[in-house]
């Protein structure tokens, strides 16, 4: 039996996502078991960020205006740069995050995601890392900014790039088998 059977995985995105950060994380997801939903403010496809162009379209599962907290299990975000620039502009996407924090379900952002999580206002005295360019950004907002692989605060779960991958989705699924953390302050 995989890890992961009957678990239901949202990944918020939109244009400009990195494109090995939305697809590793699904692609194991799926692996393990899990229902996985790419949702976004856009519509029937958008489009990745590979490295130092545009990548390939994903197919967009649900319109995040159609999506509620409670039909998931965890959520992630991937990063890139214009993508979670572009979903901390949009009041619907940050308030999709901020509502799942609360819920106290794993919350998992890589790279640039970390944006979100500022935006949302969950970040501060937590432990987090991010894409080393935004650990300001991160420090500003009240975070304890880490340069590690993989940080775990209360099933918030960040990783700083690419790199990091397969630590980051090894503690998604961890995290998702462990459920909700009751203790975790809503923000």
């Amino acid at each position: 039996m995989s890890k992961l059977n009957g678990k239901t995985v949202a990944i918020l995105a939109t244009n400009g996502f990195e494109q090995s950060e939305l697809e590793s994380p699904r692609d194991r997801m799926r692996k393990e078991g899990a229902e996985v939903h790419v949702i976004s403010p856009k519509t029937g496809e958008i489009k990745g960020w590979d490295k130092d162009d545009w990548g390939r379209a994903v197919k967009v599962d649900k319109a995040l205006s159609e999506a509620t907290v409670e039909e998931y299990d965890a959520l992630i975000l991937p990063g890139g740069q214009i993508n979670p620039d572009q979903l901390r502009k949009d009041k619907e996407a940050v308030a999709f995050v901020h509502e799942f924090f609360n819920t106290k379900k794993p919350l998992a952002a890589i790279c640039h995601a970390p944006w979100l999580l500022i935006e949302a206002g969950v970040v501060e005295g937590r432990d987090i890392t991010s894409y080393e360019s935004i650990a300001t950004d991160v420090k500003n907002a009240g975070g304890n900014w880490k340069d590690e692989p993989v940080v775990v605060h209360e099933a918030m779960i960040t990783s700083r790039n690419p790199g990091d991958l397969e630590a980051f989705n090894d503690k998604i699924v961890e995290e998702i088998c462990e459920g909700r953390h009751q203790d975790r302050q809503a923000a």
